[in-house]
């Protein structure tokens, strides 16, 4: 499948599930084609001068879905596949995320279609401040902040906000998040995704009455989610029992040495497994996957990218709990596999909302120049996390129902309020 194929996948499972919640609630028609529809999105053309003297020329996007009950939010990706409509949906996806766990945000996402890892540093630093100037009519502070997402990091942030401060004339570290701690970033964000997701899975794990030291978790995807999801998991007692990335995995039925993990990855190329004597390690990205889905464990958390359990492997996950790190992971097929094997799924617009909600705390202590202790952010993160998790769990009682149903009703019915106070301008 191309990408073009797989982001208009992705965009058709967003609407599909809209159009599910709206029947279920009685939305209101115009609300519901609001929502079915970006306000905005803007296609740029990015030329970049490369290291060989060339012009290379690229292809990037920003879209804004919501901003009914805010400014809108979401990350920047860089990735040779990436597509209008791939872009179109994850910022659908942000704006029932952010509505689901309370925070005064509607829905955006932006990216280049690039490799970054193909690229130097200098040829990314250029090809992102033309990219922050062509959108800079979109983002702002008060109107649109962008964040690190697949293939950028906090380095990338400072270009950006560099490049719409120069455009302004004074300094903007509120227009983006997830910047070095240096220029306005927040304690805590690197971790805040992985971490929310463990909160949450935790949360899900006492709800069916599994306690951590008798748990086991595996953990599909070892980067920035996987790796601090592991972290905190382990500290809390849980066994992880495999973890995967592209490349391999690693497996012990006794539980993985987390920290030595950690270690042996940040100390080796591209973050590969090999040589690691805590485990049984799998050298092939796809073998180490498939096995990895399928094994016997309490908790399956895939943090790596869309469409990882498919209707092809479904059938094969053994897990009680699938925590979704990631964005989309569980296609609409696999959904309904999992749900009639009795295995219940924690969705991506709960399970990841910790890198958000740490942007939010960032951007708040941008706003009014009053920075936060990492302790303070991380309690603020559990709390708001735990407040968002009862929240979607009282929808799935009063409903009867599924928690990915619980959490899309809840977040499409606070976006329909705000829709309906707001009202039609003019």
């Amino acid at each position: 499948m191309n990408g073009d194929e797989t982001g208009s996948g992705l965009l058709r499972m967003a609407c599909a599930r809209l159009d599910r919640v709206a029947e279920r609630i009685g939305l209101e028609p115009w609300i519901h084609a609001r929502m079915r529809q970006c306000q905005r999105s803007l296609e740029v053309s990015i030329p970049t001068r490369m290291d060989d003297g060339s012009v290379c020329v690229f292809r990037g996007f920003r879209v804004q879905h919501n901003a009914e009950r805010g400014p809108t939010k979401g990350g920047i990706r860089y990735h040779p596949g990436l597509t209008l409509a791939e872009v179109q949906a994850l910022a659908m996806l942000m704006t029932w995320k952010c509505a689901v766990v309370g925070l005064p945000y509607g829905g955006a996402k932006g990216g280049v279609v690039c490799d970054p890892h193909a690229m130097s540093r200098r040829e990314l630093e250029r090809m992102t401040r033309r990219y922050t100037a062509e959108i800079s009519l979109l983002i702002g502070p008060n109107k649109d902040i962008p964040a690190p997402d697949v293939g950028t990091d906090p380095q990338i942030m400072a270009w950006m906000m560099d490049t719409y401060s120069m455009t302004v004339g004074h300094s903007v570290p509120g227009v983006v998040t997830g910047k070095p701690v240096e220029l306005g970033g927040s304690l805590g964000r690197l971790e805040a995704t992985g971490r929310g997701a463990a909160t949450v899975l935790m949360a899900a794990a006492d709800r069916l009455g599994l306690l951590p030291a008798q748990s086991t978790v595996a953990i599909q995807g070892f980067g920035k989610v996987g790796r601090a999801a592991a972290k905190y998991l382990h500290g809390r007692g849980f066994r992880i029992t495999g973890v995967t990335n592209s490349r391999g995995g690693v497996f012990s039925p006794r539980g993985l040495d987390i920290p030595a993990l950690l270690d042996h990855v940040r100390a080796s190329p591209e973050g590969a497994f090999d040589g690691f004597g805590g485990g049984e390690t799998v050298a092939d990205g796809p073998a180490a996957n498939k096995r990895l889905l399928a094994m016997p464990v309490d908790i399956l958390a895939p943090c790596a990218m869309e469409n990882q359990i498919t209707a092809d492997n479904a059938a094969a996950v053994r897990a009680k709990i699938v925590v979704e790190g990631a964005n989309a992971p569980v296609t609409p097929e696999a959904d309904a596999i999992l749900a009639g094997n009795g295995i219940e799924v924690v969705p991506d617009i709960l399970a990841n909302a910790g890198g958000v909600s740490v942007s939010y705390f960032e951007w708040v202590q941008d706003l009014q120049a009053h920075f936060w202790e990492e302790e303070d952010v991380n309690r603020s993160l559990e709390r708001l996390m735990l407040r968002a998790w009862n929240d979607v769990a009282g929808v799935a009682t009063r409903e009867k129902c599924r928690l990915r149903d619980a959490a899309e009703i809840l977040a499409v019915t606070r976006v329909a309020r705000a829709t309906k106070l707001r009202g039609i301008y003019p």
